[in-house]
């Protein structure tokens, strides 16, 4: 519903596991510290991230753009690359034919490329031609869906799908509090239940219910589009002839369940929905939905930076172990008129 010596591919490589830098932070040195008898002095920060270093080249290859969420990711990767005038980019077409984006990234393997961010059509598929690229020297981000095995990329850039449920769920349990409900009425409009982050998503919701002790009375599946998103919520209504709070996963399937309510003319219930799309971050500011939760659309973004610092082997000041993680997982804030101004820029068009 997201880089200054020169060093040699494998040797950069080494380098970039064991460094690492925040996006927006001075980097960690790049020269060795001088060592003192019986210790070594910590890394500190020696120059600006953000100030040009040496050219890198980054492949970038992601979905077709067939979902605003997803547009929002390729835009955005592209956006990041513009900043920088020390990166090349070069981005293949969006796919989502796994056997395509497997030979896109034959392709940078053979361009020699110096840093591959990637979000694969299928985790699993896009695995072994990963691995290929890392045994070739070539750093690897990994963004959104995840490989079969920690060897396919340096690191894996990722939404919280499980805490965008537990958001959802805090958030509904404060509208219950506010409004005193002691028998609440909670509808659920998830995506694909046969993907794990649907799944992940449902499994954050109802746990964080249970801290006001709700569950979830109604729930359809939907298909992360505008028009099964209309279908589903209009079956939703039918069976439920008041509903006190209905979570959306995902902004893009909500045009359609917008839609719905609208037709049923239904506004009984608060409406939170999933993704942080624009259109769900104007309905709030209109009073026609009380909350979004994010799932960063940024993420590939983030995986420019990111391959960027390592590729130039860079490291992250702002943490005392200065290694780029394996694992960057990021966060699920709620947004509601209080701060929807704050979070208005990151909303994709659906």
């Amino acid at each position: 519903m997201s880089r200054t010596t020169t060093i040699s591919r494998s040797a950069r490589l080494i380098a970039a596991a064991g460094i690492l830098g925040l996006l927006a932070a001075g980097c960690t040195s790049n020269t060795p510290e001088a060592t003192t008898t019986g210790s070594q002095a910590p890394a500190g920060a020696g120059s600006d991230n953000d100030a040009p270093g040496e050219k890198v080249t980054i492949g970038f290859s992601g979905p077709a753009a067939d979902h605003g969420w997803l547009a929002a990711i390729n835009s955005s990767a592209q956006a990041e690359a513009k900043k920088y005038s020390d990166i090349e980019f070069k981005a293949a077409e969006g796919t989502n034919d796994a056997s395509l984006q497997i030979s896109q990234i034959e392709t940078f393997i053979n361009d020699k490329v110096d840093a591959i961010v990637l979000l694969p059509t299928d985790g699993a598929a896009l695995t072994e031609v990963a691995t290929k690229a890392m045994n070739a020297g070539i750093i690897v981000v990994n963004v959104d869906r995840e490989f079969s095995t920690p060897f396919a990329a340096r690191t894996t850039v990722l939404g919280d799908n499980y805490g965008m449920g537990v958001s959802a769920g805090t958030y509904a349990c404060s509208v219950v509090k506010e409004k005193g409900l002691t028998d609440a009425v909670v509808a659920e409009i998830a995506g694909i239940d046969a993907l794990p982050l649907t799944q992940d998503r449902s499994r954050g919701f109802a746990d964080a219910l249970k801290a006001c002790g709700q569950t979830v009375d109604n729930r359809v599946a939907a298909q992360f589009t505008v028009q099964s998103g209309e279908s589903e919520a209009a079956n939703l209504l039918q069976a439920a002839p008041k509903i006190d709070i209905l979570w959306n996963h995902d902004d893009d399937q909500g045009v359609g369940v917008m839609a719905a309510l609208d037709n049923a003319k239904r506004n009984e219930m608060a409406f939170i929905g999933g993704a942080g799309s624009a259109n769900a971050m104007r309905w709030i500011k209109e009073g026609k939905m009380v909350a979004t939760v994010l799932y960063p659309p940024t993420q590939a973004a983030d995986g420019i930076r990111l391959a960027r610092l390592l590729a130039q082997g860079k490291g992250m000041s702002d943490l005392v172990q200065p290694a780029v993680p394996k694992r960057v997982v990021l966060d699920a804030p709620v947004v509601t008129k209080d701060n929807v101004e704050e979070y208005l820029p990151l909303g994709f068009e659906s």
